[in-house]
């Protein structure tokens, strides 16, 4: 069975040959532990930098080259892509870790993750919107649509859809409809979504509108499902009460939703944190998929699957805590619980808990591929 008839198969709750594996990201260190190679892949600053430097055609060419490579290496049943492209000014180097905006604000690597992570903003270089601004957001996208990236943007994805669609499921990452805030750090986004709900209606429907807009592209282009990944818990509770999400993007996801099923694709949500209050919700707006299933934020494959598997397929399996910092025999029982619980009768997509992350140890990745392989084949058989 090729790997693309096996993830519509789980899609559609059937039990293909072996479960399907996907990941929605995987960091650089992963691509060059595995292919033995430098990458521009997911490579954080030394990404953002090589952007800054203008090597446009060596980050795009490593992207085709290296996804392709990864998921044969890997056995990945879904590749995924994103449109590319140089997001933001260089910046000014005030130190080994330390980056000044042409705004004032600074920015630092952090450490942990390798990215370059806003330290303190300039208030000054910031105009938050209004009700006015939103409006005429909104309706310059009523009157002139949503307009198409440049080709430039497309090469990686045009790529990947021409060497690899016959055979796998593409699937790429797009914009979502998160809580409705605004604001220059996460403090103050959380801030104002108590202190504005009166912007709550206009910022949920122009990111509704702007990521529903993009849709028809991303379909033009052969894309058999979108991920977007917009989050909507931390690791102990909802980012926000959950009446926001009801009232306020709910609506646009089942927009969201039922546009992407009229252009023939599949939603395949993501969402971090534990989710468990509005998680009936992402099934009534037809998500296709759920995926970041976080165990150490209460969230169970098992009782998701009992709760909800007949109308969702589940994508996850694997801790990304285990990948990083446990054994391979950690990854081991990640891999059989998860399999065991979730995988019988279809609608199970194998993967980590959130991404291959910066820090998941090669022995590790091996052994999550090596159990896939061994636990994962149809009838599942784990006692």
């Amino acid at each position: 069975m090729l790997p693309r008839e096996r993830v519509f198969k789980t899609l559609n709750h059937q039990e293909p040959d072996i479960i399907p594996w996907g990941e929605h990201w995987i960091d650089y260190n992963v691509y060059e532990d595995i292919l033995g190679r430098f990458t521009f892949v997911h490579a954080k600053m030394r990404e953002t930098r090589a952007w800054w430097e203008g090597q446009d055609e060596a980050i795009v060419a490593s992207y085709k080259r290296d996804t392709i490579d990864l998921a044969k290496a890997l056995g990945l049943d879904i590749v995924t892509v994103q449109l590319l492209g140089n997001g933001s000014k260089a910046m000014r180097q005030l130190d080994e870790d330390t980056y000044e905006d042409e705004g004032g604000s600074l920015y630092r690597i952090s450490s942990v993750t390798h990215d370059l992570m806003p330290y303190q903003m300039n208030p000054r270089a910031y105009t938050p919107p209004t009700l006015e601004s939103l409006e005429a957001e909104i309706d310059e996208i009523v009157r002139e649509g949503v307009k198409k990236p440049e080709d430039a943007h497309w090469e990686f994805v045009r790529h990947v859809v021409r060497e690899m669609k016959g055979t796998h499921f593409i699937a790429c990452l797009v914009g979502d409809i998160g809580f409705p805030t605004f604001g220059q750090t996460d403090e103050e986004r959380y801030l104002n979504l108590a202190l504005h709900p009166e912007m709550h209606a206009k910022l949920s429907e122009l990111a509704g509108r702007q990521v529903i807009g993009m849709l028809k592209y991303y379909a033009e282009e052969g894309i058999d499902g979108v991920i977007p990944c917009a989050d909507y818990g931390s690791s102990t509770a909802l980012l926000a009460h959950p009446k926001i999400f009801v009232e306020h993007v709910f609506p646009w996801l089942k927009a969201y939703c039922d546009e992407a099923h009229r252009l023939g694709m599949k939603l395949l949500k993501h969402s971090c944190g534990r989710t468990l209050e509005i998680f009936d919700y992402f099934i009534q707006a037809g998500c296709d998929a759920y995926e970041s299933i976080q165990p150490t934020a209460g969230m169970d494959i098992k009782l998701l699957k009992e709760r909800y598997g007949d109308r969702v397929t589940l994508w996850g399996g694997v801790s990304n805590e285990n990948l990083i910092g446990g054994t391979p025999e950690d990854v081991e029982a990640d891999a059989r619980y998860g399999i065991k619980w979730a995988a019988p009768g279809g609608g199970f997509i194998y993967g980590a808990s959130h991404s291959i992350a910066v820090g998941a140890s090669r022995e590790n990745v091996l052994k999550m591929k090596e159990a896939r392989e061994r636990l994962g084949r149809y009838p599942i058989r784990i006692p």
